[in-house]
């Protein structure tokens, strides 16, 4: 855990760009996410006509959800590759690349030519774009969270990771939001829009995050030679555990999510197709309201520790399973509205907004990008399949099994935090604070002047 790391070279209360690291490192991953989430999206609501026109509307609906599944396949492979190269080289590199291949595999979704333009070449042409999108999808997420989490001061830790994750609604809010307002244009402009207006955000994260400063405390594990010569290997040799504890832990946040925005969106239009608009316009609402309760959840987490508010958390989504569809059932709108509410904004929120620190926090600094990447991805690849099961169980035994499937995933995350140790217990809360108030009082006493010396200038400090 970061905390352990000694002070003297490294300030406990952070580094000066802090705030502007947390902020860009959440300002691309809202972009990344709303390159993912726009595709899921349209996977439920276009795709299947579009690219699979001569299957009949279930099979179509399938296949669908199985090349949303593909990228998903693809992400641990990007995991490793973006955390081997983040723990080796610097996270920033890995930052700036994911987010060039993420954009332009996305721009390129939006120029695809349809199965009655190009035959089975377009199905081809989508599956192969999707696995680049998952490549970068699953390099970005660990340096993210880690440029963030190491540029954080010690005590605020949980509030700073938090802060990209909060990126991860705001993407989702922006995708439903521009897939909303597609929705009022002609024929295929629905679906293509949303893709092309991708590339005006990864141009504006590209210059945020090509302005960023490298983690301070890699360059202090790199001076100090306590980098590894493979972190790929060290980590599966070394921390195996805490990447079996990570994809136990994101699994139920994974299903939570795309058991929720990607198949119950789809599970709703099916049936009332009159409730398109509401259920698009009810997980922009709870998007938006997730990007709160995900930093505060984080900020919570300084305060308590990170255990208790994901055991809160899975039990929720525990509690959850069957009432989902049951409320959903009713096509009630202001019913179908609080599903939404209550999975994305309350349910997932809270998970997530806990994940930046929790998850980190179980590797030492020279494997962190790696391990918690690798257990984060793997995850979710299982989880990218919620919705094609969702499908087909729904398919084989009715709306039961689905809801079966969101509570199977609840009751692993909920083992998985149970056999976590905190990370953040209070006797670690004190010993950090204690470390905050010696720094800032020896900060104090370098800037008051004396009669007998002047003060000290900032390069002496």
């Amino acid at each position: 855990m970061s905390s352990s790391v000694p002070a003297g070279r490294r300030s406990v209360l952070g580094s000066k760009d802090r705030v502007k690291t947390a902020i860009a490192a959440a300002f691309g991953t809202s972009v990344e996410n709303y390159d993912f989430i726009a595709y899921g999206t349209a996977s439920a609501l276009y795709f299947g006509a579009v690219f699979f026109p001569e299957s009949d509307r279930f099979v179509g609906t399938l296949l669908s959800f199985a090349t949303l599944a593909v990228g998903f396949v693809m992400r641990p492979l990007g995991g490793a590759l973006g955390g081997y190269f983040a723990d080796k080289y610097g996270r920033k590199p890995v930052l700036v690349a994911a987010m060039i291949v993420m954009g332009a595999a996305t721009f390129l979704i939006g120029v695809l030519p349809t199965y009655g333009q190009a035959g089975v070449l377009a199905p081809i042409l989508l599956v192969a774009i999707r696995m680049i999108q998952g490549l970068a999808f699953g390099a970005e997420w660990g340096g993210a969270i880690t440029m963030a989490y190491e540029h954080a001061p010690w005590h605020r830790r949980g509030m700073f990771a938090a802060i990209p994750q909060a990126g991860n609604p705001l993407g989702i809010a922006l995708a439903s939001g521009v897939f909303a307002w597609s929705a009022t244009l002609e024929g295929n402009w629905q679906w293509r829009t949303p893709f092309l207006l991708s590339a005006v955000m990864v141009i504006a994260a590209l210059i945020a995050r090509s302005r960023l400063s490298e983690s301070p405390e890699f360059q202090e594990a790199k001076a100090s030679g306590n980098t590894e010569k493979n972190p790929f290997l060290a980590t599966l040799a070394d921390d195996w555990r805490g990447i079996l504890r990570v994809i136990a832990l994101r699994v139920v946040e994974s299903f939570a999510y795309y058991s929720t925005a990607t198949y119950l969106l789809s599970y709703i239009t099916e049936r009332h197709p009159d409730l398109r608009p509401v259920a698009l316009g009810a997980i922009t609402v709870a998007s938006v309201l997730a990007i709160a309760v995900t930093f505060l959840a984080g900020t919570l987490t300084d305060r308590i520790g990170r255990r208790p508010i994901y055991i809160a958390a899975c039990t929720a989504a525990i509690l959850f399973a069957f009432p989902m569809y049951l409320l959903t059932n009713t096509a009630q709108p202001a019913l179908v509205v609080t599903v939404f509410i209550i999975g994305i904004s309350l349910i997932h929120a809270s998970l997530t907004g806990t994940q930046g620190s929790l998850l980190t926090e179980q590797f030492r600094t020279a494997t962190r990008t790696s391990g918690a990447s690798l257990g984060y991805q793997v995850a979710a690849a299982i989880g990218g399949f919620a919705p094609l099961l969702a499908a087909a169980l729904v398919g084989a035994y009715g709306w039961p099994g689905a809801a079966l499937l969101y509570l199977a995933a609840a009751v692993i995350g909920l083992g998985g935090i149970l056999v976590t140790k905190e990370t953040w217990g209070r006797h670690e809360r004190e010993r950090v604070l204690g470390l905050v108030a010696e720094e800032r009082r020896a900060q104090t006493a370098s800037e008051t002047p004396t009669s007998s010396a002047p003060p000290l200038s900032s390069e002496s400090r």
